[in-house]
């Protein structure tokens, strides 16, 4: 069983910053992405960025040169940080990792149980 254990999210103003981090731990064979999502009330969750194992990444587009997304820690870790956050921004971000297990060789997605981020305008 892997846990992935959130932190980092708060309440801050329009045009502040925010770094998000997610550290995985448990029986994993290899970690072959790692990123973050996030649902508003009322809506979808959605992607907003994600890091995969060669250091490919990909941002949604309304975060593309406002968040950028790394891994530390023997790649067990995936940070976010946020800058020049929007109102729009606000939401229950959500940790994902793709992790190949150790026993069985297959690749099992896991969440996180999400962490808050408000954003005032």
């Amino acid at each position: 069983q892997v846990q992935l254990v959130e932190s980092g999210g708060g309440l801050v103003q329009a045009g502040g910053s925010l770094r998000l981090s997610c550290a995985a731990s448990g029986s994993m064979f290899s970690i072959n992405a790692m990123g973050w999502y996030r649902q508003a009330p009322g809506k979808q969750r959605e992607l907003v960025a994600a890091i995969r194992s060669g250091g490919s990444t990909n941002f949604a587009d309304s975060v593309k040169g406002r968040f950028t997304i790394s891994r530390a820690n023997a790649k067990n870790t995936v940070l976010l940080q946020m800058n020049s956050l929007k109102p729009e921004d606000t939401a229950v971000y959500y940790c994902a990792a793709e992790v190949l297990g150790l026993a069985t060789m297959t690749e099992t997605t896991y969440w996180g149980q999400g962490t808050q981020v408000t954003v005032s305008s």
